[in-house]
């Protein structure tokens, strides 16, 4: 395993991956490649498991959505094939899958039909770990829903947040109670395209919900970048008060949610938004996925941007919290158009670390930004050695390379490119480095 991993790392030339504060390796391979399927994980006693539901297969056409379901276990390395999602309209996609309470909810997602028409689900299937097998479905949702927000608030209540629904995105909130198997109203997000999303993906830490990423309803469904919070009242948690603004680093399509130390973190996903074949809605081609983490900090208010950490994986419907920072996803896309039956776990100890290198906040400045044309960097204090540069896209493709040679000062211009999101990415020869984002308006 080890060698596969080291042989990994230099085919993706991603040097900072071997940084002890983020390691990641494969575990036994799913039964069979999937991607769009719904995870989570569920801890009994000493055992945890990893759950997969239905999803879509290799061939990424409205024939391949299936049902099937599958468990691993941690403690064996090894898979099983579960009964199937009792879902009588047949295979789906795009459903999201959590665990309240040692039950999984697996909810909504849509159904393809010979003509890949897309037809949302009301359902919400229940499935007992101990026994094995599902229970009789929970009540059906009011909004029939797919490629929802879906989180999990208190072990008590399930919220489901915007999301698609049939012919358009909704700003509905649907909250159910497992104990009594009743849908109730949140109060709902904004009714503008950038809170009305599908693909977005987020959590619930203490009493606040973040969302982030997604695709708008309206033209070619095009990625938003604007990052919601709601505040659920702990004496009515279905009064929600919410909030949102514009921030390019919450940018992405189907990204793994999940915490970390208290903090809101996103795990891969897609700089641009896709149909279920990884088509771009927009008719550019294919869209590949990023390699990054993207992390929230609810106590300072800052998002950041880690790229290069962990492998480029997108299509993400859930993912794995083990705890002590330890985080499974399964199946999944790759670049090209490939589904993988890969199984991907990610350890974090320390993501300050990761942010950490040459140069520090403190010893760098670049301005303006956001800018027309030239992005000027300050180190501040003369480097040691020549500095290597990067500069990707949103997508994390890399635009161009160069050197500074003993670096103090240098400029960038940005005259030949399009408005949007770019990073910079500043390596010493150690591998250390830092990664700014910069604004082309």
């Amino acid at each position: 395993m080890w060698l596969i991993k080291q042989l990994l790392l230099l085919l993706l030339g991603a040097t900072a991956v071997q940084a002890q504060s983020i390691t990641w390796e494969y575990l036994q391979s799913l039964p069979e490649k999937v991607t769009n399927n719904a995870v989570t994980s569920v801890t009994l006693g000493d055992e945890t498991y990893l759950y997969s539901f239905a999803g879509i297969d290799t061939t990424l056409e409205c024939s391949g959505d299936h049902l099937r379901s599958y468990r691993y276990s941690l403690s064996t390395d090894s898979w099983e094939m579960l009964p199937g999602l009792p879902d009588p309209n047949g295979g789906k996609i795009a459903a999201a899958a959590s665990t309240i309470k040692d039950k999984v909810y697996v909810v909504g997602g849509y159904h393809l039909a010979p003509d890949c028409g897309e037809v949302s689900s009301n359902r919400i299937h229940i499935f007992d770990p101990l026994t094995n097998d599902f229970l009789p479905d929970g009540a059906n949702l009011p909004v029939a829903i797919d490629d929802q927000v879906q989180a999990v608030w208190r072990d008590s209540l399930l919220y489901v947040i915007t999301g698609w629904s049939n012919t358009t995105n909704v700003s509905n909130v649907q909250v159910y109670n497992p104990s009594t198997n009743v849908w109730q109203a949140a109060t709902p997000v904004g009714t503008s395209s950038v809170w009305r999303v599908f693909g977005g993906s987020g959590v619930i830490i203490g009493d606040t919900i973040y969302y982030a990423g997604g695709a708008r309803s309206s033209g070619s469904f095009s990625a938003t970048s604007f990052f919601r919070k709601g505040y659920i009242n702990p004496e009515n948690p279905y009064e929600i008060t919410w909030e949102g603004y514009a921030e390019p680093l919450a940018l992405g399509y189907r990204m793994g949610a999940a915490t970390f130390n208290g903090q809101a973190i996103w795990l891969g996903g897609a700089g641009d938004t896709y149909n279920f074949d990884a088509i771009a809605y927009n008719g550019s081609g294919i869209i590949n996925p990023l390699n990054r983490i993207g992390r929230y900090d609810p106590l300072s208010g800052e998002w950041t941007e880690i790229l290069d950490f962990i492998p480029a994986i997108m299509d993400l419907r859930g993912v794995g919290e083990l705890g002590n920072g330890e985080y499974l996803l399964a199946g999944g896309m790759l670049s090209d158009q490939e589904v993988t039956d890969q199984l991907l776990k990610i350890t974090i100890s320390d993501l300050t670390d990761a942010e950490q290198g040459l140069p520090g906040d403190e010893q760098l400045q670049y301005f303006p930004n956001p800018t027309n044309d030239i992005v000027n960097f300050d180190f501040k204090e003369q480097q040691e050695g020549p500095l290597s540069w990067t500069l990707l896209d949103i997508k994390g493709q890399t635009l161009e390379t160069g050197e500074i040679e003993s670096p103090i000062s240098w400029s960038l211009s940005l005259t030949r490119l399009p408005p949007g999101t770019y990073w910079v990415r500043f390596t010493k020869k150690d591998g250390s480095g830092k990664v700014v984002s910069i604004q082309k308006m």
